[in-house]
């Protein structure tokens, strides 16, 4: 099988080395304005042009790892019209534009493949769409993105501050030297977003997900969680109910002896919950170039093989978010007892100016908001829903 390769960054290399092992797989086209050190031997084949790929029906399948959303969107429509079955990794691009896409393909007889989107290397989407096929799912959870898991084991392991732990997680190359979609949640909705829409055949958005990230959180939040016998993670969580999806990213602490708070560095850990199979959880590498590479050569192999995949139709069971009945404990530390606050609060510790606090039930929704509106105040606060698993 002839393929070519969009974008030729940490995934597109991977995705060829992992080519280059998989057997019976060809790489002729690579997409990139220049090539890259240590692989001078593959200048020839390299074009800035997409039409180069494209045109060329030689080329049964393409690999998009340039990521974002344009031009790969652009791209990637070409290559469906074409004719070309496409994989990508790119889950910026699957949760903002996935029916486009998979509507395209269909329209043009051709695959669209995506399962390491989320997870990276650990086959969860695979899996998820499996277990899809005789069982109906309730719901998914878990920790998706490796940079603020991390950050936040490192912050417990070693009492240190959340920039502090940042700026080493950059050096190691686990962080982007902007890592505002990682640690503000953004990068966690995305795959959210993905693994609702299959799991549930929802028609969930961005804009539908209640969203809060790592970016506020300091040594103190997590001294104090770790005097409770609790350790904080970032976590997706979607549920079923009846006609709507529960489904929203937040910071949660854990139990200290929970599967959830023994993931270490930069591993993921995602969980389903079925209604025959009970639950499953999947750990591993959430990224990196040889994990999701060979991830996203799987994906073109299970195409060369003819072997079909139950993604599902996003849409089909009419499901919506809906967080109104989403509602939990948490714990909130601010600089000050405010009016908006103060009424939510069940009991709190004070030190040094600061509170730290444990609430009363209180609705997701609620509890975003709060957290953005003193976000934008230049007033930010922390918060942790308290686990129930």
């Amino acid at each position: 099988m002839k393929i070519a390769i969009m974008g030729f960054g940490t995934v597109g290399s991977g995705a060829y080395e992992a080519a280059k092992n998989a057997g019976g797989i060809e790489v002729v086209r690579i997409l990139a304005r220049h090539g890259r050190k240590g692989y001078e031997y593959l200048n020839d084949i390299i074009t800035p042009d997409i039409d180069d790929i494209a045109g060329d029906p030689e080329i049964d399948l393409v690999i998009e790892s340039i990521g974002g959303i344009e031009p790969a969107r652009e791209y990637v429509l070409k290559c469906l019209r074409a004719g070309k079955h496409v994989v990508t990794p790119n889950k910026n691009l699957i949760s903002a534009c996935y029916k486009e896409l998979m509507d395209e393909a269909a329209a043009n007889g051709v695959k669209l493949r995506f399962t390491s989107s989320v997870g990276g290397g650990i086959p969860w989407l695979f899996n998820l769409m499996r277990t899809k096929r005789c069982d109906e799912i309730e719901e998914i959870r878990g920790i998706v993105n490796g940079t603020c898991n991390y950050i936040l084991d490192a912050m417990y392991d070693k009492g240190a501050d959340f920039g502090e732990m940042l700026t080493i997680a950059q050096a190691l190359g686990y962080a982007e030297a902007d890592p505002s979609s990682d640690i503000e949640g953004t990068d966690t909705l995305r795959k959210t977003v993905i693994s609702t829409n299959i799991a549930f055949d929802a028609v969930v958005s961005e804009a539908d997900v209640p969203c809060y990230g790592i970016d506020t959180i300091q040594a103190c939040d997590v001294a104090y969680l770790r005097k409770k016998g609790l350790v904080c993670k970032l976590i997706m969580k979607a549920k079923k109910n009846d006609d709507s999806v529960e489904v929203y990213v937040e910071p949660t602490a854990f139990p200290a002896d929970s599967f959830e708070a023994n993931v270490k560095i930069n591993n993921n850990l995602i969980t389903l919950t079925a209604k025959h199979l009970g639950t499953q959880s999947y750990f591993g590498q959430g990224a990196g170039m040889m994990p999701t590479g060979e991830s996203v050569i799987q994906d073109v192999l299970d195409i060369r093989d003819g072997k079909e995949q139950n993604i599902g139709n996003a849409g089909a069971g009419g499901l919506k978010a809906d967080n109104s009945k989403a509602v939990h404990r948490y714990y909130i530390r601010h600089d000050r007892m405010c009016e908006h606050i103060e009424p939510l609060i069940e009991s709190y510790e004070e030190k040094d100016g600061i509170y730290y606090c444990i609430s009363k039930p209180v609705t997701v929704e609620q509890m975003h908001k709060m957290g953005h509106h003193r976000k934008e105040k230049g007033k930010a606060m922390f918060f942790a829903a308290l686990s129930e698993e």
